[in-house]
Order: C-alpha cells, then sequence, then structure tokens
C-alpha cells in the first residue's frame, strides 16, 4: 500500500501535491459556504411559529438539524473515497448538501452505509475502493493530506495510519476530541453493530474503547432515529470522566443524551458519607434485588371489611372485594402505583354502595307514595264521579341516575377528606428512604428478608452510621422502583435532556456503561432498570476492575443482570499507550491472576520509561521537580500524577496546579506525561495490581516513576 503526506501548504511540495491540497480546500470551502446558506432557510423556517403538532415536530426536528450544523465548526470534511469506477465520495461529521437542491450532497455523514469503506477498505479487500484520503483541518484551513492507494500491495490491520500516528502525537488538551476521522476497523465494526441486546466490548489500555462507545451512539441515532424520542444514557466511572468526554457527541452532532455517574443517576439523592469495601460488596451483591421485591411488596395491606362515612351513612365493603380490588391494583405496578388505583376502585364500589342505598330507599317510598296517592284518586274520584286516574303514579317518581349524576357523585366522594383519610389509613403513603434505613437498621427486617448474610454481616449493615453511602444508592433505587411515585405519570413524552436528567423512571432508548466492569450486580439493575428492552453498550477492561466485588470474568459480572442473551466484542489494538509502556504491564498483570493477553501497542514513543529512587523524606521535593520537568518538557501539553490513595492528598496540597489522581480516580483519562508516585504503594491497595495496570498506562508519550526506597 502506497501512501503520501503533506503537512502544510505553505511547505515546498511537487505541484501535483500543491494542486490536491487546494482541490480540497475548494471542496471545504463550498461545504463551509452551503452549511452557512442551509442554516439561514432553516433560521427563515423557524422565524413561523406553529400551533399545530406535526408542524411543532417538524420545527423541533430543524432547530436540531440547525444545532447539528453549527456544532460542526469548520471542519466540515475529514476524508474521500475515490472508486475504481471514478466516482468520488467526500466524509465529514454530518451530511452537508450540494449546490443545488436536488443534487448529491457535497459531503456524505460518516454514519451512512456509503461511508463505511473509508474505515474497512484494505489492500486485501478494497471494496471497490482506490484511493482513500485523510484530510487534515485546522482554522477552516486544509493543512494535510494523507492518501493510501488500496492496490492490494500489502495486507494492514489499522487503516489511515498516517492520520491516525499524527492524531496520536497531538498534545493532549484535556478534552477527548472525535475520532470520527480515525477510526480504525475493528473500532468501526463495533460502532456499528447491531443495537439488539447488550453488547460487551472487552478492550485493554488505549484501544478506544470510550471513543468506541461514543461514535456507536452517534451512530444510533443517526442509523435509529427512534432512539432520539427516549435519547441515550451514557454511565460513566467519575464526573471528572464525564467532564473529559463532554464534546465528543456534540461535534458529532448529536446532544440527545443524559451522562451520569452511578452515584448520580438519581435526581436529588446523593452519598453523604463513605464506607468500607466490606460494606460496599455486601450491598452489592445481587442478592438484593429479589429482597427489596418482596420486602416493599410486604407493606400492601391485606384484605379485611372496609368501613367508610358518606352523608351521615356507614357503609360497609366486604373484604372479598378489597381482597379482589387489591389483586387487581397490584398486577404489575408498583406500590404506589397499586395504591392509586386501588383508591379508584374504592370510589367506584362506594358509588355502587350509595347508589344501590338510594335506589333501595326509592323503592320504598315509592311503595308508600303509591298507597297515598292511591286512596287520594280514589277520593277525588268518588267526589267527582271520575274513574280512578293515577296523573303521578309511584313508578313516575322516578330514582334513577343519568351519567352525569353518577360523575358527580363519584367526583365528590373522591374528594372527601373523610374518605381520603380512611384510605391514607389503610393504604398509607411511603417514603422509600425511610423504608431503607428501618430496613439496613434492623437484624430481625434482614433476617427475614434477605437469604445469604450471615450473622456477622448483618451485624456490620445495622452498626453503619446514618445517611446514605455509594452502595447504599443502587438500593434505594431499587425499592423506589418497587414504591413508585405519587404522581408518575405513565407517558414520558419526548425526550428533552431536561425532563429525562431528572425523572427517576426515564426509560431511554439505549444505554451505554464506561468502565463497565466496575458495576455491582445492584448498579447493573440500576442500567436495566433504565433500558428494560436491554438495549446496551457496555465498554471495560476486566484486568481494570478494582471494585469490591469478586467479578474476574464479563460472565460472572453481567450474567445475572443481563441474561445470556448478551455478546462479547474485542478490541485488540493499543493505540494511546506506546510499546515502551506496554512492555511494562506483562508482569503486573500476572500478579493480577489475569489470563488475558495485553493489548498490543500501535506505536513506540521513542521514549523509554524512567524511574527515580527516593526516600520518605524527600518524596514531595523529589515529586516537584519530576513533575515540573515533565511539564516543561511536555509544555502546551497534559501531564499527571497518580500515587496511592494515602498520599493523594498531601501530594494535592504540595502540588497545585497539578492533576494528582488515585488509579481509581484516572480512570478513562489520559495525559501526555504520567508520573507515578510510590507504585508499590499503589500496588499494595485493594486489588492494587489491577490498579497499577491502570496507572500505567496513562501516559500517550512519557512515563515516571518515584519508587520509594528505605
Amino acid at each position: 500500500m502506497q501512501r503520501s503526506t503533506i503537512e502544510s501548504p505553505s511547505q515546498h511540495v511537487p505541484e501535483a501535491l500543491a494542486s490536491a491540497l487546494a482541490q480540497e480546500q475548494a471542496v471545504l470551502d463550498t461545504a463551509r459556504q452551503n452549511r452557512d446558506r442551509a442554516l439561514e432557510t432553516i433560521r427563515a423556517q423557524l422565524s413561523v411559529p406553529s400551533n399545530d403538532p406535526v408542524e411543532q415536530t417538524r420545527l423541533r426536528n430543524l432547530h436540531a438539524r440547525a444545532e447539528e450544523l453549527r456544532n460542526a465548526g469548520d471542519s466540515l470534511l475529514f476524508g474521500r473515497l475515490d472508486a475504481l469506477n471514478g466516482t468520488t465520495l467526500h466524509i465529514g461529521r454530518m451530511g452537508i448538501p450540494g449546490i443545488e437542491e436536488y443534487s448529491d450532497p457535497l459531503v456524505i455523514d460518516w454514519r451512512a452505509p456509503a461511508a463505511r469503506p473509508f474505515y474497512t477498505a484494505t489492500p486485501v479487500d478494497p471494496q471497490g475502493q482506490a484511493r482513500r484520503r485523510h484530510v487534515r483541518i485546522a482554522d477552516a484551513t486544509v493543512i494535510g493530506l494523507d492518501d493510501e492507494q488500496l492496490d492490494g500491495s500489502s495486507p494492514t490491520d489499522a487503516v489511515g495510519n498516517g492520520a491516525l500516528l499524527a492524531a496520536l502525537q497531538e498534545k493532549r488538551t484535556g478534552k477527548m476530541g472525535s475520532a470520527v476521522a480515525t477510526l480504525q476497523r475493528e473500532q468501526d465494526d463495533i460502532v456499528r453493530a447491531e443495537a439488539s441486546g447488550p453488547l460487551i466490548v472487552q478492550g485493554g489500555p488505549g484501544t478506544g474503547k470510550t471513543v468506541v462507545a461514543l461514535h456507536r451512539v452517534a451512530y444510533l441515532l443517526f442509523t435509529h432515529q427512534l432512539l432520539a424520542t427516549r435519547g441515550v444514557l451514557v454511565l460513566g466511572p467519575s464526573t471528572r470522566f464525564l467532564e473529559y468526554i463532554s464534546q465528543v457527541l456534540p461535534a458529532l452532532g448529536e446532544s440527545a443524551m443524559v451522562a451520569a455517574t452511578p452515584d448520580t443517576l438519581v435526581p436529588g439523592v446523593r452519598a453523604h458519607r463513605g464506607e468500607s469495601r466490606e460494606l460496599a460488596e455486601i450491598k452489592g451483591r445481587g442478592l438484593w434485588q429479589g429482597a427489596l421485591v418482596d420486602y416493599a411488596g410486604s407493606f400492601t395491606p391485606r384484605a379485611t371489611d372496609f368501613s367508610l362515612q358518606w352523608e351521615g351513612e356507614n357503609y360497609s365493603i366486604p373484604s372479598r372485594l378489597i381482597e379482589r380490588a387489591i389483586t387487581a391494583a397490584r398486577s404489575g405496578r408498583s406500590y404506589h402505583g397499586a395504591r392509586s388505583v386501588f383508591a379508584e376502585h374504592i370510589f367506584e364500589l362506594l358509588t355502587d354502595a350509595v347508589i344501590t342505598r338510594g335506589e333501595e330507599l326509592m323503592a320504598g317510598m315509592e311503595s308508600g307514595l303509591e298507597d297515598i296517592l292511591g286512596g287520594v284518586d280514589a277520593a277525588l274520584a268518588k267526589d267527582d264521579d271520575r274513574g280512578v286516574t293515577t296523573m303521578a303514579s309511584g313508578s313516575d317518581v322516578d330514582g334513577s341516575y343519568t351519567d352525569e349524576d353518577l360523575e358527580q357523585l363519584r367526583e365528590a366522594i373522591a374528594s372527601d377528606a373523610r374518605i381520603t383519610a380512611s384510605l391514607e389509613d389503610f393504604w398509607p403513603r411511603l417514603d422509600a428512604s425511610t423504608s431503607l434505613q428501618e430496613l439496613l437498621a434492623s437484624a430481625t427486617l434482614l433476617k427475614k428478608w434477605t437469604s445469604g448474610l450471615s450473622d456477622d454481616e448483618i451485624r456490620a449493615l445495622t452498626q453503619e452510621p446514618a445517611g446514605l453511602a455509594p452502595s447504599d444508592i443502587p438500593l434505594l433505587d431499587a425499592l423506589m422502583h418497587e414504591i413508585g411515585e405519587l404522581d408518575s405519570s405513565s407517558d414520558q413524552g419526548e425526550f428533552t435532556t431536561g425532563q429525562a436528567a431528572t425523572r427517576r423512571d426515564w426509560v431511554y432508548g439505549h444505554v451505554v456503561v464506561d468502565e463497565a466492569q466496575e458495576l455491582s450486580h445492584m448498579q447493573w439493575q440500576m442500567v436495566v432498570r433504565r433500558c428494560p428492552t436491554k438495549s446496551i453498550t457496555a465498554v471495560g477492561d476486566i484486568d481494570q476492575t478494582e471494585a469490591p466485588h469478586q467479578h474476574t470474568s464479563w460472565a460472572e459480572s453481567v450474567s445475572a443482570p443481563l441474561g445470556t442473551r448478551w455478546r462479547e466484542a474485542k478490541l485488540s489494538i493499543s493505540y494511546r499507550t506506546p510499546g515502551e509502556v506496554m512492555k511494562l504491564t506483562h508482569p503486573v498483570l500476572r500478579l493480577a491472576n489475569s489470563h488475558s493477553e495485553p493489548p498490543r501497542a500501535v506505536r513506540f514513543s521513542g521514549i523509554d520509561p524512567w524511574e527515580h529512587n527516593v526516600s520518605e523524606v524527600n518524596l514531595l521535593t523529589h515529586s516537584h521537580t519530576a513533575i515540573t520537568d515533565l511539564a516543561d518538557r511536555w509544555d502546551g501539553g497534559l501531564v499527571g500524577i497518580i500515587a496511592p490513595v494515602t498520599r493523594v492528598e498531601a501530594l494535592r496540597a504540595a502540588l497545585p496546579g497539578f492533576a494528582v489522581l488515585s488509579a481509581t480516580e484516572s480512570k478513562g483519562l489520559e495525559w501526555d506525561a504520567t508520573l507515578l508516585v510510590d507504585p508499590a504503594g499503589i500496588a499494595a491497595e485493594p486489588r492494587g495490581y489491577n490498579g497499577l495496570y491502570v496507572a500505567l498506562t496513562r501516559c500517550t508519550q512519557e512515563l515516571g516513576q518515584l519508587v520509594l526506597v528505605p
């Protein structure tokens, strides 16, 4: 495969290559003009308001398209395909219309089927393509091209290495950028995989797991547009991580998403205290799901005769009717949902009872009235020699109710304070948080409703301090789901980020889980609750697991919450971490009891990892010197420090202005250069070799270590 690269139009380059740069610049300029023209057209249409629901939907779609075009910036294209039949396609983050109204698009969306060969064609399988070109743009100027002749001369695992390696060599900015121009074939296969059922993506450090997950979101929203009506949930390991990835989807023209962490997924609920790993492991077990379902169900009242008073009259609804009403109400509903349905049954039963009693009373009154009227008629007839007449017979004194009468009576019953109070006494409202606290504080309740917990574990749970810990949030979410909302609406309406983010019961069209290996069984239940169809993409590395649970395989991690229909895909090439660093990970993985092969590095940085021996006394001084030197060497980029949890606070105080994180906090992040302080201390933490594996692989260029010695 032949490749030629031009870095800047200002360089001295052959005339043919300079011409190619000018040609692509002309396409870019036209694309920008067409984008601006499309925006003007949309603005004109948006300026005309409408109350018509169909037209309002169209206007919302136009607004989304305008936002997509605005977010595109000036880099409207990044690639070109020249087919063997002579046709040419330009590819960008989104489609850009042609010059004429009905002409072919000037730039096609990278997610369109026609664009796929840009990511998958190789010399062995050119897929009808003669050449692939990567176009690099800065400040609305084409600054470089990377051409690949797909002539079958040599196979390759990674397409577009010139553009890819150029992207990898760029300094970090603190924000993840889209990799739409440099997705590799194994990544693109996952991006475009079917959305049916859960997909687990296993990938080691630097394989692009997060990039794949986010581009998959963009692809699914483009391909399955109904997903946008429900939105996508992106679940990440930390708020720092979510901030890091925040620009990727908007750059791809997508905004129908909510981002959260497991600790922030329940609106208005936050952890107030820490907890031990042992307790977090106990409360993360799958046994709690069934236990909390049964516990919530125990609050449902038992059927008894139900006495009510209406307008001074006492009414008693027999227990057999109450039992029937409870059974009908509970079917497939939460505690509060069933409570509302039960109340409707009571209103109907009481309305029927009132009507029945009224009809019985009226029937008695009619019988007596007929006798009286009959005597009167007879007397009148005798006086004036007329026969017996019944001008107002008892049958005409009609006690029947119209539909309007029935509705008014039912509404009056439903709004009566005494009846409402009786219902509250029989079927009280519950607070999920209070109910959970009562369960966790009571050894008696825990023994009754949880099976599989030892006496020591129950004792540890009941001795916890007040307030929510992180592992309580999935338990609370499960109980809130079973107890339900007092005023829940069955119709969630059309997706908006604000509405979905503030509703605990919002059901999403798709869920992406990053660092999925860290989720406990109960956290997985939170995910499934928000996407019952299990349209889920979960990415992670089982060898980077640091959570308290003991999962060492994806089957152990996800089979219980996801069932047997989940599929696994693997990413085998590390694009971020240089080969010099990846060599250090083999013994660490063995010590972590991993059975996996680390990903193979696609490149070497030319910088060998280094380490300095330091003493405890001068650790902070050496840390300051080392990180300052790294910052100077990587001026304009990013450097970070990773240390044992017990050292993070002191290092942050001594090194203001630098990112100092624990291994767990560094998950999913990257820096040009990383300084590990006391790597042995990281390894000594719980599941510490997994954490050390994470810490070693955060750099894109240079790794330094400060090793403590006596």
